[in-house]
């Protein structure tokens, strides 16, 4: 029964005075929608940044690390002379890739396992000539790992299985060298081969610098440009399940084959650490807006028990007890807090739905902001607890009342 009174005084508190409780009420409404737009904005950024890289990156890359020349031991007493140590000179070839590939596959994560063939070579077209890394690659694995063809923008992918001479280029190099479908290109490889390819496709990945210099070709015809035989592989891609549990598996990688595994947060550590940046950032400005909220209930209650006071003694002198008066304040606090939530939670998924539907173009396309859940659910559970906290204070002060005291007054 005084759980129900409880309500009802409540209740009358909440809508005796409305202009205070609709600024505690919109209060809540925009640090709750900012707080779930900002943070799902956030992971839209993260999941557009990772699909980008993803185009030209696997989740892990093994290849043989160079080596420096070592210390050279003079005698037995452990004297040690440095000479002028340098990169050694050496093949980076992974021996018995097929090997290497068996072991790989064999662990439970991996999805996919590509060998890979990079060459540094020059592009050239009449006079025109221009700079860039051609990929040898397995088309049928690479388009799993990759999938090229969902950034293809002209000609067929495909036709590079049956085309040993056939290019795919980037539409960076396309455009600057005025080159189409069923052209055909002259490459020249760091070893000064030369090679006429023709191009049966292009493609743009919205990264400038990947479509300016990158191209794809058979892995044989990579081989061929650095003079080497089939077995040569200078790179092993790898696939897994989880992308954000690269670098562990890449160290198991690393022990089992002895090569070098990189992980693609390790090869990619400048943008790692501007999102770790953005995501503080963006952390810390939603939750302000959200605590700034929880201090306008904090101070509209506080000012209600001020102006509520002999109301308060009257309940006490009555025989209402302390536990009494912190609910009465702490269900306003929590009835303002779920205005303000649903409200908020229906503010953001508008902005949302309009947002979404912006295109902005370049590398990001449309504006990189979708529905999360969990973002959602975090939202309402930080806010009720602040709102929560913001009236159990008041509250407390409101209990601690001493009914003999103000009637003295």
């Amino acid at each position: 029964m005084s759980s129900d009174i409880n309500t009802r005084i409540a209740k009358k508190y909440i809508f005796s005075n409305k202009k205070l409780t609709t600024v505690a009420v919109m209060g809540v409404l925009l640090g709750m929608s900012v707080y779930i737009f900002m943070n799902s904005l956030l992971v839209g950024f993260d999941r557009s940044s990772n699909t980008s890289i993803f185009r030209s990156t696997s989740h892990i890359r093994v290849y043989k690390d160079d080596e420096i020349s070592q210390v050279l031991v003079n005698d037995p007493k452990d004297h040690y002379i440095i000479v002028n140590p340098k990169v050694v000179p050496n093949n980076n070839t992974i021996i018995n890739p097929d090997k290497i590939q068996s072991i790989i596959l064999a662990q439970k994560d991996v999805v996919v396992v590509t060998p890979q063939v990079n060459s540094n070579v020059f592009y050239n077209n009449g006079k025109s000539q221009i700079s860039g890394l051609s990929v040898g690659i397995k088309p049928d694995e690479a388009n799993l790992m990759y999938d090229i063809k969902s950034f293809m923008v002209e000609g067929n992918f495909d036709l590079l299985k049956s085309k040993p001479n056939g290019i795919v280029i980037g539409s960076g190099i396309s455009e600057k060298m005025n080159l189409s479908v069923n052209d055909n290109i002259n490459l020249t490889s760091s070893k000064g081969i030369n090679r006429t390819f023709k191009i049966v496709g292009i493609f743009k990945t919205n990264n400038s610098v990947t479509d300016k210099s990158k191209s794809y070709i058979n892995i044989a015809a990579s081989q061929q440009l650095l003079k080497q035989g089939n077995s040569y592989i200078t790179d092993i891609n790898v696939n897994i399940k989880n992308p954000e549990k690269a670098e562990e598996i890449a160290k198991k990688i690393s022990d089992l084959t002895g090569y070098k595994a990189e992980g693609w947060k390790q090869a990619n550590e400048t943008l790692m650490a501007t999102n770790k940046m953005r995501k503080m950032i963006i952390t810390f400005v939603s939750l302000t807006i959200l605590l700034v909220a929880g201090f306008g209930i904090y101070n509209i209650l506080n000012m209600t028990v001020s102006q509520k006071i002999n109301d308060i003694a009257i309940l006490k002198a009555m025989g209402f007890k302390g536990k009494d008066v912190i609910r009465i304040f702490v269900t306003q606090a929590v009835t303002i807090g779920l205005m303000g939530v649903i409200a908020g939670v229906i503010m953001a998924t508008i902005l949302i739905t309009l947002l979404k539907r912006v295109y902005l173009g370049g590398d990001i396309g449309y504006f990189p902001v979708d529905y999360e859940p969990t973002k959602f659910v975090q939202g309402v559970v930080i806010g009720l607890i602040i709102t929560f906290f913001a009236g159990y204070i008041p509250a407390k002060k409101a209990a601690k009342i001493d009914p003999v005291d103000i009637f003295r007054k």
